[in-house]
């Protein structure tokens, strides 16, 4: 049996479908014939020709959820959905927040597994092969489905790259919440409190610029910001300095920060622990500056820089001062 109908769960941010939304719905076009998205919001119809765009054919909307967490209607209309023989060959969520609580609780109601942390998927034959990181990225598991459809798979953010296919746009049709929900849905998002920032989000910049613990302090993160700022990038950590309260959590690259794929990455002081690898080692081009000759960074970097990072970034400040 072919895999004929994929799923993405569709994720808005800042006025927009989400970036791993579009990367979900790009890779979908490659595994099935038929694209269609879930998706929640007052304003999903407006965003119908991005969906579109992107190779869906139709966005069951969910509506507007108000201040309720998206999680238990969510997926509940998806599990009404399925239910009612509607239901896809797979269905791709992305690994955020949101994602992940909607995908454990379809995969509850419907009393069907889930396979999570995925990096990357293959279409073969009448399966699909989802591969998963473990021990840090060293390893690679490659796992499948024995059961029945749905297959749910939870996506890495940047496992893709979003292309637009050039379609038309997408048919939105209504996807009730059951009425029935009761004392699940009582949680409720009290406030909301957006990331005060300039210049690119870290997950988007195609420059990024990080510091580990080899910057020596809290203050001195300022030169790598000023080094981010001065390349139209974005200022990154390792987990080390994030945990240390040097900067927001919100900079982490690694494991259980963000997975980041940019142009250049620029790595300070990090000595390169397996954990941070796994989120910035797809860079097209790694540059790293570390005073130790044999940290691991220099394993995987395109040019590595054997110096103190506090003559070395400077410098680099510097000259790029002097150019204007």
């Amino acid at each position: 049996m072919p895999i004929e109908k994929i799923w993405v769960l569709a994720e808005h941010a800042d006025g927009g479908p989400s970036s791993t939304t579009l990367e979900l719905l790009t890779e979908a076009r490659s595994m099935g014939t038929t694209v269609e998205a879930v998706a929640w919001g007052p304003a999903t119809s407006e965003l119908a020709g991005t969906f579109g765009d992107y190779g869906a054919s139709t966005v069951y909307d969910v509506g507007d959820i108000g201040d309720a967490l998206p999680g238990v209607p969510v997926a509940a209309a998806a599990a009404a959905l399925i239910t009612s023989g509607n239901a896809p060959d797979v269905f791709l969520l992305p690994a955020t927040f949101d994602g992940r609580d909607i995908a454990g609780r379809l995969s509850a109601r419907l009393d069907i597994p889930v396979l999570t942390n995925v990096v990357g998927l293959a279409v073969d034959g009448d399966t699909v092969l989802s591969q998963h990181a473990n021990f840090g990225g060293t390893q690679v598991a490659t796992a499948r489905f024995t059961g029945g459809r749905p297959w749910l798979f939870v996506v890495r953010p940047k496992t893709f790259a979003a292309e637009p296919a050039g379609s038309g746009p997408a048919q939105v049709q209504a996807a009730a919440v059951p009425s029935d929900l009761g004392a699940l849905n009582t949680a409720k998002v009290l406030e909301r409190h957006v990331e005060e920032r300039t210049g690119p989000k870290l997950d988007e910049a195609a420059v990024v610029v990080a510091g580990g613990r080899g910057i020596g302090s809290a203050d001195d993160f300022a030169m790598v910001e000023e080094l981010a700022k001065l390349l139209n990038g974005a200022a990154g950590a390792t987990r080390a300095i994030v945990d240390a309260g040097w900067v927001p959590f919100s900079y982490q690259v690694g494991q259980t920060g963000k997975t980041v794929k940019p142009t250049l990455y620029i790595a300070c002081g990090i000595s390169g622990a397996t954990q941070h690898l796994v989120g910035m080692k797809d860079a097209k081009s790694i540059v790293a500056i570390n005073k130790d000759q044999d940290a691991p960074i220099f394993s995987i970097s395109d040019l590595g820089i054997v110096g103190d990072v506090h003559q070395v970034v400077p410098k680099l400040i510097e000259a790029l001062k002097a150019r204007g």
